[in-house]
């Protein structure tokens, strides 16, 4: 207590402005002392206004005051300078405009240290030490300071409010409770902070718990964007690679052909002059020998003409002209079609993969996952068209309708050998490639179909486990036929009951590792669904098994 009341005494010579002690003390004719500077710089301030006020009690000087400095207050703060101490910081005991302040304090007031609920008032730490050492007060609440002490006071009956109205949803006073809240559900402001503390309680750990779960859900996404980026970046990287080898190859092949011609130029051209030499001969020796003849004509002795006549007439061997045949001005056109053919192949083969390279960009799931479509109108948001690869056919299936249908004959089709064909298995899968979000759908005629869904790497030659859809872990397959319907993975079947229909829908949300397949009518029939995870892009597949003619057609969806 005998440091408070020393700290008491040091605010006494402390400047109300700069809260720090007394430099150069001067005292305003209403007996307020302030530093030199301090009232100074206050003054300069109100200058316009030719007022000058003293910042405590607001009394105003007209003229302004001539301040002397105050010998004696400079003495004393110079002694208490010298004991070492120094003015507290104001922060930790002035009260600022954001601070409650002590409603005790008298003059300045000092920052409220806690408010009593009881006395519906705010103490600093001088002020509030009766709570702590008289029994009067032992049964107060103190809180945290607080401005809003006086909302707890009813304004109809000015007495603190203690008790809540339930039916109202309002905290009262005891005699609101037997007046206009008389009947209502009432209780102790305490009790029904209990029940709702509780309540507190249990959101809170209902939040904490969603605070959990999204921190996990922000994870996987960082993993997510991670991924994608990687992968972004290998694509990239890749089709930098690929491309560059195609042109690299492009231009060998320009380089080729433009050597080629040159060569076959050259020699055709040189061929031509050499004949052309051979011809320009001849005709020199032919005018040569033309010139013998006319003067030979011109000889009027009779028997010097027959001498002569035998060894001029006799002309050398000529060029056989017949065997010169100009073709049409059309030396290289063949060249420049084949180029031209090339060129329309390989647009073409661009087109048709562009399309594939097109549909595997899709908008990543970077949100919540959706909810599985339940009607067909929603289903089909998600259409993909779909046609089998002429590649991977069985050479027992004939494909038809824009290669949209498989057909089991009895004879087989004329394939070229590619080593992505079912060799064994009546088995053939889609050019199309399947992430993210797809349906499509089968119809169906005749004997026992798989509706499948397989990596590319399934194995095709022979009649393996590993090249069936349904006996490795690689596909995924429904069959169905007149009797039965059934799923299979990895040799397991699982039996499947719901209405018969010559149409099935299959739905693949890739990303989420859901494969469904429906039962299609006038409704949608969940027939089986798939929850795993899918580690590479997927294609659909069709198998066909006895009787002849048996087929299956992947749906155009509109």
């Amino acid at each position: 207590m005998a440091q408070k009341g020393v700290q008491l005494d040091q605010d006494a010579f402390s400047c109300s402005i700069c809260l720090d002690l007394l430099k150069d003390p001067v005292t305003t004719p209403c007996g307020h002392s302030y530093c030199m500077n301090c009232i100074k710089t206050h003054w300069d301030e109100e200058e316009e206004k030719k007022i000058h006020s003293c910042p405590q009690c607001r009394q105003t000087f007209t003229p302004r005051p001539v301040l002397l400095k105050n010998t004696m207050l400079a003495v004393l703060v110079e002694e208490l300078k010298k004991t070492g101490l120094q003015a507290a910081p104001a922060d930790h005991c002035y009260a600022g405009p954001e601070d409650v302040v002590c409603d005790f304090c008298t003059g300045r007031k000092l920052k409220a240290l806690k408010s009593c609920l009881v006395c519906l008032v705010s103490y600093c730490e001088k002020h509030l030490q009766p709570h702590f050492e008289s029994p009067a007060f032992e049964k107060h609440k103190l809180v945290e300071p607080s401005k809003k002490l006086q909302e707890n006071i009813c304004s109809r009956h000015d007495e603190v409010m203690k008790m809540f109205c339930r039916t109202d949803q309002q905290s009262i006073c005891y005699l609101c409770s037997v007046e206009e809240h008389k009947g209502h559900d009432t209780v102790s402001a305490a009790a029904e902070r209990t029940e709702r503390q509780r309540e507190l309680e249990v959101s809170r750990q209902n939040i904490q718990q969603r605070i959990q779960d999204r921190e996990k859900d922000v994870k996987v996404l960082q993993q997510e964007a991670e991924a994608i980026n990687r992968s972004a970046d290998e694509a990239v990287e890749d089709s930098e690679k690929i491309f560059t080898e195609l042109i690299r190859l492009m231009e060998k092949r320009r380089s080729d052909v433009k050597q080629q011609v040159r060569s076959q130029q050259q020699t055709e051209v040189s061929r031509v002059k050499e004949l052309q030499e051979k011809l320009e001969q001849e005709i020199t020796e032919l005018k040569r020998k033309d010139a013998e003849l006319k003067q030979l004509s011109h000889t009027e002795d009779h028997n010097q003409f027959l001498h002569n006549y035998p060894s001029v007439s006799a002309l050398s061997e000529s060029t056989d002209s017949s065997s010169i045949k100009i073709r049409p001005l059309r030396y290289f056109v063949d060249v420049t079609a084949a180029v031209s053919e090339v060129r329309d192949k390989l647009q073409d083969a661009l087109s048709e993969k562009w399309k594939n390279i097109s549909l595997t960009r899709r908008k990543v799931d970077v949100l919540l996952p959706q909810p599985e479509p339940k009607t067909r109108a929603e289903f089909l948001k998600y259409s993909r068209e779909i046609t089998l690869d002429p590649n991977t056919a069985n050479t027992y299936l004939l494909l038809s309708e824009g290669n949209r249908r498989a057909t089991y004959l009895s004879q087989q089709q004329s394939y070229s050998r590619h080593p992505d064909r079912f060799t064994g298995w009546l088995q053939v899968l889609s050019r199309e490639s399947l992430t993210g979000r797809c349906y499509w759908e089968v119809k169906w005629r005749g004997g026992r179909v798989d509706v499948a869904v397989a990596y590319k790497n399934m194995s095709r030659a022979g009649i393996s486990d590993e090249c069936e859809f349904r006996h490795n872990d690689k596909s995924w397959a429904l069959t169905f036929d007149q009797n039965s319907f059934k799923f299979w993975y990895n040799k397991v079947q699982t039996p499947v009951s719901g209405p018969r229909s010559s149409r099935v829908g299959v739905y693949l949300d890739h990303r989420a590792g859901i494969l469904s397949f429906y039962s299609v009518s006038e409704t949608m029939t969940l027939l089986h669904r798939v929850q795993t995870t899918f580690t590479q892009p997927l294609y659909a597949g069709l198998g066909l098994y006895h009787p002849h003619g048996s087929a299956a057609e992947f749906c155009k969806l509109k």
